[in-house]
C-alpha cells in the first residue's frame, strides 16, 4: 500500500505525541507510526517530571488540566530527601512547595507537575487523535527510507500481518529514541553517546509506604551510603506506585534477574514490608547531542537527538521543547511562507539548549559520588558530624537539580538566524533562578491580565505584534510586510501596566513558539526586512 501524508512522524513517545500534537492543534496532516502500542510504558514507567515550560505548552493545546487530573495528587507533597534508610538517617531534606498541583509561580500560570509516562503518554495521545488532521498507526515497524529533492519515501511494515507500505511525505521527524534506526542511517554519531553507567528499575506496588517510617511523604528518595547515593526510590502516583533505581558503573547489575528485589527494598525501607513486585529491567545511562538535527528533509527530535541521564528530570522536557520549535517551522514551510533558512533554524536553535541541558544533567549526576565517609551510616557523634555536614553541602551543591526554573523557563535562541538582536546587554543565565525578560530569543513573559488569562494565552497560532502602552507607535508597515509575504501576523495593544513593564519595550513581536522574535520603541527603518528575517527569507 502506498501512502502519503505532508510529514511522518516514526515514534510514539511524548515528543512523537507532542510533535504530532502541535501539528494538528495548528490544523496540518501528518501520520505518527510506532512499532509498540506503548499505553503509557506501564511495564517500564519513564519520565516523571512535567516542568513549567511543558504545562504550558499543554496549556496551549488544551490539555494542562487533564494533566495535573492523571498525576501526582495536588495535595502530595514534592519534597525531596537524602536518607541513608527510610527508618534511618535523615542527611538533607527539598522542599518544594511552588511544585505540584498547588503550587505557586509568579513567572508562569503552569507550576511543575509529577506526571509519569504512564499516565502523561495517554493524555496526550487522546489529545492527537482529536483532530482529523492526525492519523497515528501503532504496530507498524519503520524499515528503512531514501530522500530527494520532492520529499521523503519510508518503507515501513506491520510484523503482524506482514504486510509492506511505502510511504511519501515532504518531511520525516525522527522521534524514535535513543536506538533510531533513522539516525544510523542518516550516518550521524554512529558511537551513540557516552554510557555514564549501568542502572537497573525495580517497578513494585505497596500501600501507605510512608506509614512504615517516620520521615513523612516525599517523591523522590535519594539513598545515601559511605560513597554516595546508591538507590533512588521514586513515589510515581502519590499512591502506591513507586520504582526504584539502582546506580552503579557501566558493568554493575548487568545480570538484572539475579538482583535481590526483596533485599534491595528491605535496605531502603530499613525493615521488611509488603509489597508486589511488577517489573524489573535495566537500561543504560548514556550522554550525547548529537552532530547534526537536520539532514535534508529529516529532522530528529527528542532522544533520538540528544540523550542525558535522567538526573533533574531534562530529557523529555527537553525534546517536548524541540517538538514545539520543529512543530510550527514544518506548519509554516508547507503553508507556504516559511523562507529557506527556517527549517535550518531549528538545529541553531535547539542543538546549544540540549548541549547545555546535557552538561547540567551529568554534572548533578556526577555529584552525588563522592569521597568515603566510612562513619556517615554510624549512630554516633561522628556519624551525626558527618550527616550534617554533607546535608549542607548537598543542599548548597546538588538541590539545584531539584529547583531548576533557569533551565525549565531560561533557554533562549538569542543566536539565533531568525531572532534579531538589539545590541542590549543579555540578561544572567541560570541554573535555578529564571528572571522573565523579553531579551530577544527569550521565552515572552507571564503576565496575568484583568480578566485572569495569562499574556502567554496570546501566542501560538501565528506572529504576534504587542502594541505596549497607548503611546505605543502604529505597525502598519508590520502588518503590510507581513500581508505582503503571506506570513500571519496578529496585532494586539495592550495597557496593563504590568504587562507594560514586564515587556520593557513598547513593541515585542513574538514569535508562534513564544519566544520573542524581535522588539522597539520605534519602528525599524525596514519593517518587511524584519518580517524576512524572523520567517527565515533570504
Amino acid at each position: 500500500m502506498n501512502i502519503d501524508t505532508p510529514i511522518l512522524i516514526v515514534g510514539g513517545g511524548p515528543v512523537g505525541l507532542g510533535l504530532a500534537l502541535d501539528l494538528g492543534w495548528r490544523g496540518v496532516e501528518c501520520l505518527l507510526i510506532d512499532e509498540l502500542e506503548r499505553d503509557g510504558y506501564k511495564n517500564h514507567p519513564r519520565a516523571n517530571l512535567v516542568n513549567s515550560r511543558t504545562m504550558e505548552f499543554c496549556r496551549r493545546w488544551g490539555i494542562s488540566e487533564r494533566v495535573k487530573q492523571v498525576g501526582t495528587p495536588p495535595d502530595y507533597p514534592h519534597t525531596a530527601m537524602y536518607v541513608t534508610s527510610l527508618r534511618g538517617h535523615l542527611i538533607a531534606r527539598i522542599e518544594r512547595p511552588s511544585h505540584g498541583g498547588g503550587g505557586k509561580l509568579a513567572f508562569t500560570p503552569e507550576p511543575p507537575q509529577r506526571c509519569n509516562q504512564i499516565w502523561f503518554d495517554p493524555v496526550l495521545r487522546e489529545r492527537a487523535e482529536g483532530f482529523s488532521s492526525v492519523a497515528l498507526r501503532y504496530r507498524w515497524r519503520f524499515d528503512s527510507f531514501t530522500q530527494g529533492a520532492d520529499g521523503v519515501i519510508s518503507n515501513v511494515s506491520d510484523p503482524a500481518t506482514g504486510e509492506s507500505h511505502a510511504i511519501h511525505s515532504l518531511y520525516l521527524a525522527a522521534c524514535c529514541g535513543g536506538r533510531s534506526p533513522i539516525r544510523r542511517i542518516l550516518g550521524i554519531d554512529r558511537n551513540e553517546g557516552e554510557v555514564l553507567g549501568a542502572p537497573i528499575s525495580i517497578y513494585f506496588r505497596s500501600q501507605n509506604l510512608w506509614d512504615r517510617h517516620d520521615k513523612g511523604k516525599g517523591v523522590l528518595h535519594f539513598i545515601v551510603g559511605p560513597t554516595g547515593v546508591w538507590a533512588t526510590l521514586n513515589s510515581l502516583n502519590g499512591g502506591d506506585l513507586w520504582r526504584v533505581t539502582l546506580h552503579g558503573g557501566a558493568k554493575e547489575h548487568a545480570a538484572h534477574e539475579l538482583i535481590d528485589h526483596k533485599d534491595v527494598l528491605t535496605r531502603i525501607i530499613g525493615a521488611e514490608f509488603p509489597y508486589e513486585l511488577i517489573s524489573i529491567s535495566p537500561w543504560v545511562r548514556k550522554k550525547l547531542v548529537t552532530a547534526r538535527y537536520r539532514r535534508g528533509r529529516v529532522f530528529l527530535a527528542g532522544d533520538c537527538a540528544h540523550q542525558n541521564t535522567p538526573t533533574g528530570g531534562y530529557g523529555m522536557n527537553t525534546g517536548m521543547g524541540d517538538a514545539v520549535d520543529l512543530g510550527w517551522k514544518l506548519a509554516a514551510a508547507l503553508d507556504g511562507w516559511a523562507g529557506p533558512k527556517l527549517l535550518d533554524s531549528y538545529d541553531a536553535e535547539r542543538r546549544p539548549v540540549a548541549r547545555h541541558n546535557v552538561e547540567e544533567a551529568t554534572r548533578s549526576f556526577q555529584l552525588r559520588s563522592f569521597a568515603a565517609i566510612p562513619e556517615l551510616v554510624e549512630s554516633s557523634p561522628a556519624g551525626e558530624a558527618a550527616r550534617k555536614e554533607l546535608g549542607e553541602r548537598i543542599v548548597e551543591n546538588t538541590s539545584r537539580e531539584l529547583l531548576s526554573d533557569g533551565i525549565a523557563m531560561g533557554y533562549r535562541y538569542e543566536r539565533s538566524p531568525i531572532v534579531c538582536a538589539d545590541g542590549s546587554a543579555p540578561p544572567p543565565v541560570s541554573v535555578t533562578e529564571y528572571v522573565q525578560s523579553t531579551f530577544p530569543g527569550a521565552r515572552a513573559p507571564h503576565v496575568r491580565l484583568d480578566d485572569w488569562r495569562s499574556m502567554i494565552d496570546l501566542f501560538g497560532r501565528s506572529f504576534v505584534m504587542l502594541r505596549l502602552g497607548k503611546d505605543a507607535p502604529e505597525v502598519a508597515p508590520f502588518e503590510t510586510a507581513a500581508k505582503r509575504r503571506g506570513v500571519p501576523l496578529q496585532t494586539t495593544t495592550i495597557g496593563d501596566p504590568a504587562a507594560c513593564f514586564a515587556y520593557e519595550k513598547k513593541l515585542v513581536l513574538v514569535r508562534p513558539d513564544g519566544h520573542v522574535a524581535w522588539r522597539g520603541d520605534a519602528l525599524p527603518r525596514n519593517a518587511d526586512a524584519v518580517i524576512a528575517r524572523v520567517t527565515g527569507a533570504p
